[in-house]
C-alpha cells in the first residue's frame, strides 16, 4: 500500500513539495532521491509517483510555482504614479517577497540546469516576463527625464542580481531590519540609475 493510514492528498502534495524544495536547496537536485523526498514526508517511495511522474517535474513544478507567485504578487503591488515611486515599490517587493523564500531562490538560480530544455524555456519566459516588469519602469523613467541608465537590459539584471543578492547573506534577527535593509538598497538602486 503506498499511502499511510490518515494519509491525505491535500496534506501529502504540499509536504512533497516542501520536502522536495528543502532537500534540493540542501544537498543539490542530482544528490537527492525520491526516495529520500518520500522517507522525509513519511511515505513510501512509490506514493510520489501519484503526485509527480519524475524528479525534474517535480523541480520544475517548485521553479513555476515559485516564479508564478512572484507575478501574481507583483501584479497585486500598488505601482505608484511616477517611476522612482514604482521603481522603490519594486525593490522593496523583490527583497521582501525573496526573503521569505529564501529555498526557491536558490532553486531558481542553482538548479535551472536540470530542466529540460522544453521545461527550461518555460521559467525563463516567466523570468524574462518579470525582468519585463522593471525594464518598462527604467524605461518611463528615462523618458520622463527622472533618471539616466546607458542600457535599460542591463541595468535591469543588475538590480535583480543585486535585490536577490540579499538573500546569500540577510538572516532574520541579524543586525539589519529588513526595513532597514530594504531603504538601504533603495538608496543604492537610486544612486545607481542616477535618479
Amino acid at each position: 500500500m503506498a499511502r499511510k493510514t490518515g494519509s491525505h492528498s491535500e496534506i501529502t502534495g504540499p509536504r512533497i513539495r516542501a520536502e522536495a524544495s528543502r532537500l534540493f536547496a540542501r544537498h543539490g537536485f542530482a544528490a537527492v532521491s525520491m526516495r529520500q523526498i518520500a522517507a522525509a514526508v513519511g511515505v513510501q517511495a512509490g506514493a510520489l509517483y501519484l503526485y509527480t511522474p519524475d524528479k525534474e517535474a517535480l523541480l520544475f513544478d517548485l521553479l513555476k510555482t515559485h516564479m508564478e507567485e512572484l507575478l501574481a504578487a507583483w501584479h497585486t503591488e500598488p505601482k505608484g504614479a511616477e517611476p522612482l515611486e514604482a521603481l522603490e515599490r519594486f525593490v522593496r517587493f523583490h527583497i521582501g517577497f525573496n526573503l521569505m523564500r529564501s529555498e526557491a531562490v536558490f532553486l531558481s538560480y542553482m538548479e535551472l540546469r536540470n530542466l529540460s530544455e522544453a521545461n527550461f524555456a518555460v521559467i525563463e519566459g516567466l523570468r524574462r516576463a518579470y525582468e519585463t516588469e522593471l525594464e518598462e519602469i527604467l524605461k518611463a523613467g528615462q523618458a520622463a527625464g527622472a533618471l539616466s541608465v546607458p542600457d535599460t537590459k542591463l541595468a535591469t539584471m543588475a538590480i535583480i542580481a543585486m535585490l536577490t543578492g540579499v538573500n546569500t547573506w540577510y538572516r532574520e534577527g541579524g543586525r539589519l531590519s529588513r526595513d532597514t535593509v530594504e531603504t538601504i538598497y533603495w538608496d543604492m538602486v537610486r544612486k545607481a540609475v542616477g535618479a
